[in-house]
Protein backbone atom coordinates (compact mmCIF):
# COMPACT_ATOMS: atom_id res chain seq x y z
CA UNK A 1 0.00 0.00 0.00
CA UNK A 2 1.48 3.39 -0.99
CA UNK A 3 2.40 5.83 1.76
CA UNK A 4 -0.25 8.52 2.30
CA UNK A 5 0.87 12.12 2.05
CA UNK A 6 -0.25 15.57 3.13
CA UNK A 7 -4.00 16.09 3.44
CA UNK A 8 -4.78 12.42 2.72
CA UNK A 9 -2.48 11.35 5.56
CA UNK A 10 -4.20 13.78 7.97
CA UNK A 11 -7.73 12.76 6.91
CA UNK A 12 -7.32 8.97 6.71
CA UNK A 13 -4.47 7.99 9.02
CA UNK A 14 -4.86 10.72 11.64
CA UNK A 15 -8.67 10.67 11.28
CA UNK A 16 -8.84 14.46 10.73
CA UNK A 17 -7.51 15.08 14.24
CA UNK A 18 -8.15 18.58 15.59
CA UNK A 19 -7.25 18.03 19.26
CA UNK A 20 -3.63 17.01 19.81
CA UNK A 21 -1.58 16.23 22.93
CA UNK A 22 1.99 17.49 22.57
CA UNK A 23 5.18 15.44 22.88
CA UNK A 24 6.43 16.15 26.43
CA UNK A 25 9.61 14.72 27.92
CA UNK A 26 8.68 12.23 30.69
CA UNK A 27 5.06 13.52 30.64
CA UNK A 28 3.24 12.18 27.55
CA UNK A 29 3.76 8.54 28.49
CA UNK A 30 1.18 5.85 27.65
CA UNK A 31 -0.91 6.22 30.84
CA UNK A 32 -1.27 9.99 30.35
CA UNK A 33 -2.05 9.57 26.65
CA UNK A 34 -4.85 7.14 27.48
CA UNK A 35 -6.30 9.54 30.07
CA UNK A 36 -6.19 12.38 27.53
CA UNK A 37 -7.82 10.25 24.83
CA UNK A 38 -10.68 9.38 27.21
CA UNK A 39 -11.33 13.10 27.55
CA UNK A 40 -11.31 14.39 24.00
CA UNK A 41 -7.76 14.11 22.63
CA UNK A 42 -7.80 12.73 19.07
CA UNK A 43 -4.05 12.40 18.44
CA UNK A 44 -1.09 11.94 20.78
CA UNK A 45 2.69 12.06 20.50
CA UNK A 46 5.18 10.02 22.50
CA UNK A 47 7.63 11.88 24.71
CA UNK A 48 10.67 13.14 22.80
CA UNK A 49 13.00 10.16 22.32
CA UNK A 50 16.74 10.42 21.71
CA UNK A 51 17.43 8.71 18.37
CA UNK A 52 20.95 7.59 19.23
CA UNK A 53 19.90 6.07 22.57
CA UNK A 54 16.84 4.45 20.97
CA UNK A 55 19.09 2.85 18.36
CA UNK A 56 21.61 1.35 20.77
CA UNK A 57 19.56 0.57 23.90
CA UNK A 58 16.96 -2.22 23.79
CA UNK A 59 15.72 -1.35 27.30
CA UNK A 60 15.09 2.26 26.23
CA UNK A 61 13.05 1.00 23.26
CA UNK A 62 11.04 -1.35 25.44
CA UNK A 63 10.34 1.24 28.15
CA UNK A 64 9.27 3.96 25.74
CA UNK A 65 7.58 2.16 22.85
CA UNK A 66 7.84 -1.63 22.84
CA UNK A 67 5.76 -2.17 25.99
CA UNK A 68 2.30 -3.71 26.17
CA UNK A 69 0.27 -3.49 22.97
CA UNK A 70 -2.51 -0.93 23.39
CA UNK A 71 -4.80 -0.65 20.34
CA UNK A 72 -6.65 2.37 21.77
CA UNK A 73 -3.40 4.38 21.75
CA UNK A 74 -3.76 5.27 18.06
CA UNK A 75 -3.25 7.33 16.03
CA UNK A 76 0.19 7.88 17.54
CA UNK A 77 3.24 9.83 16.35
CA UNK A 78 6.71 9.00 17.68
CA UNK A 79 8.98 12.01 18.10
CA UNK A 80 12.78 11.85 17.90
CA UNK A 81 15.52 14.38 18.48
CA UNK A 82 18.54 13.80 16.24
CA UNK A 83 21.26 15.59 14.29
CA UNK A 84 22.55 12.78 12.09
CA UNK A 85 20.52 11.57 9.06
CA UNK A 86 21.63 7.93 9.28
CA UNK A 87 21.08 7.64 13.03
CA UNK A 88 17.68 9.34 12.79
CA UNK A 89 16.46 7.06 10.00
CA UNK A 90 17.79 3.86 11.60
CA UNK A 91 16.04 4.72 14.88
CA UNK A 92 12.85 5.64 12.99
CA UNK A 93 12.90 2.30 11.16
CA UNK A 94 12.91 0.51 14.53
CA UNK A 95 9.87 2.56 15.60
CA UNK A 96 7.77 2.77 12.41
CA UNK A 97 5.83 -0.46 13.00
CA UNK A 98 4.51 0.89 16.32
CA UNK A 99 3.16 4.25 15.16
CA UNK A 100 1.47 6.19 12.36
CA UNK A 101 4.23 8.74 11.66
CA UNK A 102 7.71 9.81 12.79
CA UNK A 103 8.24 13.39 13.97
CA UNK A 104 11.56 15.24 13.97
CA UNK A 105 11.89 17.58 16.95
CA UNK A 106 13.06 20.99 15.77
CA UNK A 107 11.41 22.91 18.59
CA UNK A 108 13.08 22.01 21.92
CA UNK A 109 14.65 25.24 23.28
CA UNK A 110 16.19 23.83 26.48
CA UNK A 111 19.89 23.95 27.38
CA UNK A 112 20.15 20.16 27.05
CA UNK A 113 19.12 20.55 23.39
CA UNK A 114 21.79 23.19 22.91
CA UNK A 115 24.47 20.95 24.42
CA UNK A 116 23.25 17.94 22.43
CA UNK A 117 22.88 20.02 19.27
CA UNK A 118 19.30 19.13 18.40
CA UNK A 119 15.79 20.58 18.62
CA UNK A 120 15.45 24.33 17.96
CA UNK A 121 19.24 24.65 17.76
CA UNK A 122 19.20 23.03 14.31
CA UNK A 123 16.86 25.63 12.80
CA UNK A 124 19.69 27.49 11.03
CA UNK A 125 21.17 24.30 9.50
CA UNK A 126 18.86 23.92 6.51
CA UNK A 127 21.18 21.66 4.49
CA UNK A 128 21.38 19.13 7.32
CA UNK A 129 17.61 19.22 7.89
CA UNK A 130 16.95 18.70 4.18
CA UNK A 131 19.20 15.64 4.15
CA UNK A 132 17.54 14.19 7.27
CA UNK A 133 14.00 14.61 5.96
CA UNK A 134 14.82 13.52 2.39
CA UNK A 135 16.42 10.30 3.65
CA UNK A 136 13.57 9.62 6.08
CA UNK A 137 10.96 10.27 3.40
CA UNK A 138 12.74 7.83 1.10
CA UNK A 139 13.39 5.01 3.60
CA UNK A 140 10.40 5.01 5.99
CA UNK A 141 7.10 3.25 5.42
CA UNK A 142 5.27 5.95 7.44
CA UNK A 143 5.18 9.72 6.81
CA UNK A 144 7.71 12.13 8.30
CA UNK A 145 6.47 15.21 10.20
CA UNK A 146 8.23 18.11 11.94
CA UNK A 147 7.62 20.33 14.97
CA UNK A 148 9.30 23.73 14.76
CA UNK A 149 9.63 27.06 16.54
CA UNK A 150 9.42 30.32 14.63
CA UNK A 151 12.06 32.90 13.76
CA UNK A 152 11.43 36.50 14.86
CA UNK A 153 10.87 37.34 11.17
CA UNK A 154 7.68 35.99 9.58
CA UNK A 155 9.29 35.83 6.11
CA UNK A 156 12.15 33.65 7.32
CA UNK A 157 9.72 31.39 9.19
CA UNK A 158 7.67 30.94 6.02
CA UNK A 159 10.77 30.06 3.94
CA UNK A 160 11.84 27.62 6.66
CA UNK A 161 8.45 25.86 6.54
CA UNK A 162 8.50 25.74 2.72
CA UNK A 163 11.99 24.20 2.78
CA UNK A 164 10.79 21.44 5.13
CA UNK A 165 7.75 20.78 2.97
CA UNK A 166 9.88 20.55 -0.17
CA UNK A 167 12.24 18.08 1.56
CA UNK A 168 9.33 15.71 2.27
CA UNK A 169 7.67 16.80 5.53
CA UNK A 170 4.01 15.71 5.39
CA UNK A 171 2.67 17.65 8.41
CA UNK A 172 4.06 20.64 10.25
CA UNK A 173 3.46 21.70 13.86
CA UNK A 174 4.34 25.34 14.45
CA UNK A 175 4.99 26.56 17.99
CA UNK A 176 4.50 30.30 17.73
CA UNK A 177 7.46 31.22 19.93
CA UNK A 178 11.16 31.68 19.19
CA UNK A 179 13.74 29.45 20.85
CA UNK A 180 14.58 32.32 23.23
CA UNK A 181 10.98 32.42 24.53
CA UNK A 182 10.98 29.86 27.32
CA UNK A 183 10.35 29.63 31.07
CA UNK A 184 9.44 32.99 32.61
CA UNK A 185 10.35 34.66 29.30
CA UNK A 186 7.86 32.57 27.30
CA UNK A 187 5.44 35.39 26.63
CA UNK A 188 2.57 35.06 24.14
CA UNK A 189 2.88 32.79 21.10
CA UNK A 190 2.47 34.52 17.73
CA UNK A 191 -0.55 33.18 15.88
CA UNK A 192 0.37 35.62 13.11
CA UNK A 193 3.46 33.53 12.30
CA UNK A 194 1.36 30.35 12.33
CA UNK A 195 -1.26 31.87 10.03
CA UNK A 196 1.45 32.92 7.56
CA UNK A 197 2.90 29.40 7.49
CA UNK A 198 -0.56 27.87 7.02
CA UNK A 199 -1.16 30.05 3.96
CA UNK A 200 2.30 29.35 2.49
CA UNK A 201 2.34 25.53 2.55
CA UNK A 202 0.02 22.89 1.13
CA UNK A 203 0.59 20.26 3.85
CA UNK A 204 -1.51 20.14 7.06
CA UNK A 205 -0.43 22.49 9.88
CA UNK A 206 -0.97 22.19 13.64
CA UNK A 207 -0.70 25.23 15.93
CA UNK A 208 0.98 25.18 19.34
CA UNK A 209 0.99 27.93 21.97
CA UNK A 210 -1.54 29.96 24.05
CA UNK A 211 -3.89 26.99 24.53
CA UNK A 212 -5.43 26.86 28.02
CA UNK A 213 -9.07 25.96 27.36
CA UNK A 214 -11.39 24.78 24.56
CA UNK A 215 -12.36 28.35 23.58
CA UNK A 216 -8.64 29.02 22.88
CA UNK A 217 -8.60 26.00 20.55
CA UNK A 218 -11.63 27.22 18.64
CA UNK A 219 -10.29 30.78 18.40
CA UNK A 220 -6.88 29.54 17.19
CA UNK A 221 -8.42 27.43 14.41
CA UNK A 222 -10.63 30.36 13.38
CA UNK A 223 -7.79 32.92 13.31
CA UNK A 224 -5.02 30.80 11.79
CA UNK A 225 -6.91 28.29 9.62
CA UNK A 226 -4.85 25.37 10.95
CA UNK A 227 -5.98 21.75 10.77
CA UNK A 228 -5.49 21.06 14.48
CA UNK A 229 -4.28 22.52 17.75
CA UNK A 230 -1.67 21.04 20.07
CA UNK A 231 -1.62 21.55 23.85
CA UNK A 232 1.11 20.81 26.38
CA UNK A 233 0.89 22.84 29.59
CA UNK A 234 -2.87 23.30 29.31
CA UNK A 235 -3.33 19.54 28.94
CA UNK A 236 -1.14 18.79 31.97
CA UNK A 237 -3.25 21.01 34.23
CA UNK A 238 -6.57 19.88 32.75
CA UNK A 239 -6.59 16.60 30.77
CA UNK A 240 -10.29 17.26 29.99
CA UNK A 241 -9.39 20.51 28.18
CA UNK A 242 -10.52 19.20 24.78
CA UNK A 243 -13.90 18.22 26.27
CA UNK A 244 -14.47 21.81 27.35
CA UNK A 245 -14.82 20.67 30.98
CA UNK A 246 -13.17 21.71 34.22
CA UNK A 247 -13.55 18.57 36.38
CA UNK A 248 -12.62 18.12 40.02
CA UNK A 249 -8.90 17.55 40.34
CA UNK A 250 -9.22 14.33 42.35
CA UNK A 251 -11.44 12.79 39.65
CA UNK A 252 -8.67 13.17 37.07
CA UNK A 253 -5.97 12.14 39.55
CA UNK A 254 -7.82 8.97 40.59
CA UNK A 255 -8.54 8.02 36.99
CA UNK A 256 -4.89 8.54 36.04
CA UNK A 257 -3.63 6.46 38.97
CA UNK A 258 -6.04 3.69 37.96
CA UNK A 259 -4.57 3.66 34.44
CA UNK A 260 -1.01 3.63 35.85
CA UNK A 261 -1.88 0.42 37.74
CA UNK A 262 -2.52 -1.25 34.38
CA UNK A 263 0.19 0.53 32.37
CA UNK A 264 3.02 1.28 34.83
CA UNK A 265 5.51 4.09 34.34
CA UNK A 266 8.34 5.55 36.48
CA UNK A 267 7.18 7.04 39.78
CA UNK A 268 8.80 10.36 38.86
CA UNK A 269 6.33 10.72 35.96
CA UNK A 270 3.35 10.05 38.23
CA UNK A 271 4.54 12.50 40.87
CA UNK A 272 5.15 15.20 38.24
CA UNK A 273 1.62 14.76 36.87
CA UNK A 274 0.06 15.12 40.32
CA UNK A 275 2.12 18.24 40.99
CA UNK A 276 0.59 19.75 37.85
CA UNK A 277 -2.97 18.57 38.52
CA UNK A 278 -2.90 19.69 42.16
CA UNK A 279 -0.81 22.81 41.47
CA UNK A 280 -3.21 25.40 42.91
CA UNK A 281 -4.27 23.21 45.86
CA UNK A 282 -0.65 22.51 46.83
CA UNK A 283 -0.14 26.26 47.30
CA UNK A 284 -2.75 26.01 50.07
CA UNK A 285 -1.60 22.72 51.64
CA UNK A 286 2.19 23.12 51.64
CA UNK A 287 2.76 20.20 54.02
CA UNK A 288 1.14 17.77 51.59
CA UNK A 289 3.29 19.24 48.85
CA UNK A 290 6.35 18.15 50.83
CA UNK A 291 4.85 14.70 51.42
CA UNK A 292 4.14 14.26 47.71
CA UNK A 293 7.74 15.18 46.95
CA UNK A 294 9.14 12.60 49.40
CA UNK A 295 6.83 9.62 48.86
CA UNK A 296 8.54 6.53 47.40
CA UNK A 297 5.67 4.29 46.22
CA UNK A 298 2.58 4.47 44.03
CA UNK A 299 0.47 3.57 47.09
CA UNK A 300 2.04 6.47 48.95
CA UNK A 301 1.15 8.86 46.13
CA UNK A 302 -2.43 7.53 46.17
CA UNK A 303 -2.54 8.19 49.94
CA UNK A 304 -1.47 11.81 49.47
CA UNK A 305 -4.08 12.17 46.73
CA UNK A 306 -6.79 10.85 49.10
CA UNK A 307 -5.71 13.26 51.83
CA UNK A 308 -5.87 16.19 49.40
CA UNK A 309 -9.32 15.07 48.33
CA UNK A 310 -10.55 14.86 51.95
CA UNK A 311 -9.21 18.31 52.80
CA UNK A 312 -10.85 19.84 49.72
CA UNK A 313 -14.16 18.13 50.49
CA UNK A 314 -13.98 19.45 54.06
CA UNK A 315 -13.27 22.93 52.69
CA UNK A 316 -16.27 22.64 50.34
CA UNK A 317 -18.51 21.57 53.24
CA UNK A 318 -17.47 24.64 55.26
CA UNK A 319 -17.76 27.02 52.33
CA UNK A 320 -19.87 30.13 52.86
CA UNK A 321 -22.58 31.03 50.38
CA UNK A 322 -21.40 33.43 47.71
CA UNK A 323 -17.70 32.85 48.50
CA UNK A 324 -15.42 33.40 45.50
CA UNK A 325 -12.10 31.80 44.48
CA UNK A 326 -8.98 33.40 45.97
CA UNK A 327 -5.72 34.51 44.37
CA UNK A 328 -7.57 35.69 41.26
CA UNK A 329 -8.26 32.15 40.05
CA UNK A 330 -11.20 31.60 37.68
CA UNK A 331 -12.28 28.52 39.71
CA UNK A 332 -11.73 27.18 43.22
CA UNK A 333 -8.32 25.55 43.61
CA UNK A 334 -9.72 21.98 43.61
CA UNK A 335 -11.02 22.38 40.05
CA UNK A 336 -8.81 21.67 37.00
CA UNK A 337 -7.92 25.02 35.46
CA UNK A 338 -5.13 26.80 33.57
CA UNK A 339 -1.88 27.83 35.16
CA UNK A 340 -0.55 31.07 33.73
CA UNK A 341 3.23 31.07 34.02
CA UNK A 342 4.36 34.36 35.63
CA UNK A 343 6.91 36.57 33.88
CA UNK A 344 10.14 37.74 35.54
CA UNK A 345 8.51 40.80 37.21
CA UNK A 346 5.61 38.75 38.55
CA UNK A 347 8.02 36.17 39.96
CA UNK A 348 9.92 38.86 41.80
CA UNK A 349 6.65 40.16 43.27
CA UNK A 350 5.70 36.64 44.36
CA UNK A 351 8.98 36.43 46.23
CA UNK A 352 8.50 39.83 47.85
CA UNK A 353 11.51 41.17 45.97
CA UNK A 354 11.74 44.29 43.89
CA UNK A 355 12.25 43.47 40.23
CA UNK A 356 14.84 46.23 39.96
CA UNK A 357 17.16 44.86 42.65
CA UNK A 358 20.56 44.12 41.22
CA UNK A 359 21.49 40.45 41.03
CA UNK A 360 17.99 39.02 41.61
CA UNK A 361 17.51 35.92 39.51
CA UNK A 362 13.76 35.53 39.85
CA UNK A 363 13.92 32.27 41.77
CA UNK A 364 11.39 31.52 44.52
CA UNK A 365 12.72 32.40 47.95
CA UNK A 366 12.36 29.93 50.81
CA UNK A 367 9.43 30.89 53.03
CA UNK A 368 11.39 30.59 56.25
CA UNK A 369 14.64 32.24 55.12
CA UNK A 370 16.35 34.42 57.67
CA UNK A 371 19.35 35.69 55.78
CA UNK A 372 18.41 38.48 53.36
CA UNK A 373 21.51 37.79 51.28
CA UNK A 374 20.12 34.35 50.37
CA UNK A 375 17.69 36.11 48.02
CA UNK A 376 20.56 36.31 45.58
CA UNK A 377 20.80 32.51 45.49
CA UNK A 378 18.72 29.96 43.62
CA UNK A 379 16.29 27.88 45.64
CA UNK A 380 18.56 24.81 45.53
CA UNK A 381 21.51 26.83 46.82
CA UNK A 382 19.34 28.28 49.57
CA UNK A 383 18.52 24.73 50.70
CA UNK A 384 22.22 23.83 50.70
CA UNK A 385 22.91 26.97 52.72
CA UNK A 386 20.35 25.90 55.34
CA UNK A 387 21.99 22.48 55.64
CA UNK A 388 25.49 23.97 55.82
CA UNK A 389 25.49 27.64 56.95
CA UNK A 390 29.27 27.90 56.45
CA UNK A 391 29.08 26.97 52.77
CA UNK A 392 30.13 29.76 50.41
CA UNK A 393 28.81 30.23 46.88
CA UNK A 394 31.22 33.04 45.98
CA UNK A 395 32.77 32.08 42.59
CA UNK A 396 35.99 33.93 43.47
CA UNK A 397 36.57 31.54 46.39
CA UNK A 398 36.31 28.39 44.31
CA UNK A 399 39.62 26.52 44.00
CA UNK A 400 41.39 26.81 40.65
CA UNK A 401 42.06 23.42 39.09
CA UNK A 402 44.94 22.55 36.80
CA UNK A 403 43.71 21.51 33.37
CA UNK A 404 44.10 18.19 31.58
CA UNK A 405 46.86 18.27 28.94
CA UNK A 406 44.49 16.61 26.48
CA UNK A 407 40.99 18.12 26.76
CA UNK A 408 41.06 21.07 29.18
CA UNK A 409 38.91 19.47 31.93
CA UNK A 410 40.31 19.46 35.49
CA UNK A 411 43.17 16.96 35.72
CA UNK A 412 43.67 14.44 38.50
CA UNK A 413 46.02 15.77 41.19
CA UNK A 414 48.01 12.52 41.27
CA UNK A 415 47.71 11.51 37.60
CA UNK A 416 51.03 10.36 36.14
CA UNK A 417 49.99 11.69 32.70
CA UNK A 418 48.62 15.08 33.92
CA UNK A 419 45.20 14.24 32.50
CA UNK A 420 41.57 13.96 33.55
CA UNK A 421 40.33 10.44 34.28
CA UNK A 422 38.71 9.94 30.87
CA UNK A 423 41.82 10.90 28.88
CA UNK A 424 44.09 9.06 31.33
CA UNK A 425 42.08 5.87 30.93
CA UNK A 426 42.42 5.98 27.12
CA UNK A 427 46.17 6.57 27.25
CA UNK A 428 46.85 4.02 29.99
CA UNK A 429 44.89 1.38 28.05
CA UNK A 430 46.66 2.21 24.80
CA UNK A 431 50.13 2.06 26.40
CA UNK A 432 49.31 -0.77 28.89
CA UNK A 433 50.43 1.49 31.72
CA UNK A 434 49.41 2.14 35.34
CA UNK A 435 48.06 5.35 36.89
CA UNK A 436 47.71 4.84 40.66
CA UNK A 437 46.29 8.34 41.02
CA UNK A 438 43.18 7.33 39.04
CA UNK A 439 43.19 3.73 40.21
CA UNK A 440 43.96 2.47 36.67
CA UNK A 441 46.19 -0.64 36.74
CA UNK A 442 46.32 -1.93 33.16
CA UNK A 443 50.02 -2.92 33.33
CA UNK A 444 49.67 -4.64 36.72
CA UNK A 445 46.60 -6.57 35.63
CA UNK A 446 48.26 -7.58 32.36
CA UNK A 447 51.32 -8.94 34.21
CA UNK A 448 49.07 -10.81 36.65
CA UNK A 449 47.17 -12.35 33.74
CA UNK A 450 50.46 -13.60 32.23
CA UNK A 451 51.44 -15.19 35.55
CA UNK A 452 48.00 -16.79 35.82
CA UNK A 453 48.22 -18.18 32.28
CA UNK A 454 51.66 -19.60 33.07
CA UNK A 455 50.39 -21.27 36.25
CA UNK A 456 47.43 -22.75 34.32
CA UNK A 457 49.80 -24.30 31.77
CA UNK A 458 51.82 -25.88 34.57
CA UNK A 459 48.68 -27.34 36.15
CA UNK A 460 47.41 -28.75 32.84
CA UNK A 461 50.83 -30.13 31.70
CA UNK A 462 52.84 -31.05 34.83
CA UNK A 463 55.03 -33.51 32.87
CA UNK A 464 56.11 -30.87 30.37
CA UNK A 465 56.76 -28.47 33.24
CA UNK A 466 58.95 -31.12 35.00
CA UNK A 467 60.94 -31.75 31.79
CA UNK A 468 61.49 -27.99 31.40
CA UNK A 469 62.86 -27.83 34.96
CA UNK A 470 65.21 -30.80 34.25
CA UNK A 471 66.44 -29.15 31.07
CA UNK A 472 67.16 -25.96 32.96
CA UNK A 473 69.11 -27.86 35.66
CA UNK A 474 71.18 -29.79 33.06
CA UNK A 475 71.98 -26.57 31.19
CA UNK A 476 73.10 -24.96 34.44
CA UNK A 477 75.39 -27.92 35.30
CA UNK A 478 76.94 -27.96 31.81
CA UNK A 479 77.57 -24.22 31.90
CA UNK A 480 79.11 -24.58 35.36
CA UNK A 481 81.48 -27.45 34.22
Amino acid sequence: MPKLRGEAFWRETLRSAHYVVAPMVDQSELAWRLLSRRHGAQLCYTPMLHAQVFLRDANYRRENLYGEACPEDRPLIVQFCANDPEVFVQAAMLAQDYCDAIDLNLGCPQMIAKRGHYGAFLQEEWDLLQRMILLANEKLSVPITCKIRVFPEIDKTVKYAQMLEKAGCQLLTVHGRTKEQKGPLAGVASWEHIQAVRKAVSIPVFANGNIQCLSDVEECIRKTGVHGVMSAEGNLHNPALFEGRNPLVWEMAEEYLEIVQKYPCPLSYVRAHLFKLWHHTLQVYQQLREELAKVKTLEGIADVNRELKLRCQEEIANQKEGEKPKEGLPFFHWICQPYVRPGPKERCKENGISGTEKGVRGKRALEDEEDRNSELLSKNKQKKKLRNPNKSFDPSLKPKYAKCDQCGNPKGNKCVFNMCRGCCKKRAFKETADCPGHGLLFKTKYEKSLLWQSSQREIQNPEISWREEVDVEETTLNEGG
